[in-house]
C-alpha cells in the first residue's frame, strides 16, 4: 500500500519561545520506499531545525525563537509498503499499564471491573472498544486539553484523542499495557491528524480505534507514547505560542480498504 500524506500548518510565537513539532510519519525498517519534505520558515527564511529521535520510530522537530515569529511548516511525505511490527522490551509494557496524565487507569479500575467483569485478552479489547464507542458521542471542540479519560467518562463526549485515552485508561485497569498512537488516517472526515489506542494482546501491538471514524489498515504512525502529552503535533517546551491555521490531508493509492472493528489490526 502507498499513503500520502501532508500538514501545513502556521503559528505565531512570542520571543523566548521553543517548540516541539512532530508531524513527520515515523521510520520503520519495513518500508519499501519513504520519501519526505520538511520546511519551516519565518518571513520567507528557513528556520533551523533539529530532529531528535522518540519512542518507536518516531521524530520530533526543535527550533527556537529569540523573537517574536510568524511561522510556516509544510511537511509532505509518500511511504510505500509495510511496517515491521516492534517486539517490546518488558520495561515498556509496564510502562504501558501504569497510570498517567491522561489516562488515570488507577481511578477508573472500579468502573473497568464492573463494565468488563472477568473478560480478558483479545475479547476484553473489543469490549473495550465497543463500549467507548457506544458510551461517548464525537463532538468536535466539546472537549479541553486538559481533559483526561475520567472527564471524558463524565462528560459522555470528545474527540478522537479523548475516545483513545478512555479506552487505554480501562484497558491499563485491567492489566493491558495499552497506548496511545497518534496518525495519519486516510478516509478520516474531517480530515486531521487522528489518534488511536494500542492493546498489546498475543504478542503484538493491535491497533483499536473507538472512534470508528477511519480504516485502521491505512493509518500511517507519526508519535507514540503514554498519552497525547508524549504525542502532541505542536508543544511548546518554553514561551508560548498560537495556531493561526492547519490543513492535513492523507490518502491511499487506489481503493481504502474494508474496517472490521471485530478483526484484529495493527498500524501498518
Amino acid at each position: 500500500m502507498e499513503r500520502s500524506v501532508a500538514a501545513r500548518m502556521g503559528f505565531k510565537t512570542v520571543a523566548g519561545t521553543r517548540v516541539a513539532l512532530a508531524v513527520s510519519v515515523a521510520r520503520n525498517s519495513g518500508y519499501s520506499s519513504f520519501v519526505e519534505s520538511l520546511s519551516v520558515t519565518s518571513g520567507g527564511d528557513d528556520v533551523p531545525v533539529t530532529e531528535l529521535s522518540d519512542h518507536h520510530g518516531g521524530r520530533f522537530h526543535y527550533m527556537e525563537f529569540a523573537d517574536p515569529a510568524d511561522v510556516l511548516v509544510e511537511y509532505t511525505a509518500t511511504v510505500a509498503g509495510a511496517a515491521v511490527p516492534e517486539e517490546p522490551g518488558l520495561m515498556e509494557l509496564i510502562r504501558y499499564v501504569r497510570p498517567s496524565r491522561y489516562a488515570e487507569s488507577d481511578r477508573l479500575l472500579p468502573t473497568a471491573y464492573a463494565e468488563f467483569g472477568g473478560l480478558q485478552g483479545a475479547e476484553l479489547v473489543l469490549a473495550v472498544r465497543h463500549w467507548v464507542f457506544n458510551e461517548l458521542r464525537y463532538i468536535s471542540g466539546s472537549s479541553r486539553g486538559t481533559d483526561g479519560a475520567v472527564e471524558t467518562l463524565l462528560h459522555r463526549r470528545g474527540v478522537c484523542r479523548d475516545y483513545a485515552h478512555l479506552a487505554i485508561a480501562l484497558l491499563r485497569a485491567k492489566n493491558i499495557p495499552a497506548r496511545l498512537a497518534a496518525v495519519y488516517a486516510p478516509g478520516l472526515s474531517p480530515m486531521d491528524f487522528h489518534a488511536v489506542a494500542e492493546a498489546h494482546i498475543n504478542g503484538i501491538w493491535q491497533v483499536i480505534d473507538p472512534t470508528g471514524l477511519a480504516p485502521r489498515e491505512s493509518l500511517l504512525r507519526i508519535t507514540t507514547g503514554r498519552d497525547s502529552s508524549d504525542t502532541a503535533f505542536l508543544s511548546t517546551v518554553g514561551g508560548s505560542l498560537s495556531l493561526t491555521h492547519l490543513t492535513v490531508t492523507a490518502v491511499v493509492d487506489g481503493a481504502l480498504p474494508d474496517e472490521d472493528p471485530a478483526q484484529p489490526a495493527t498500524i501498518r
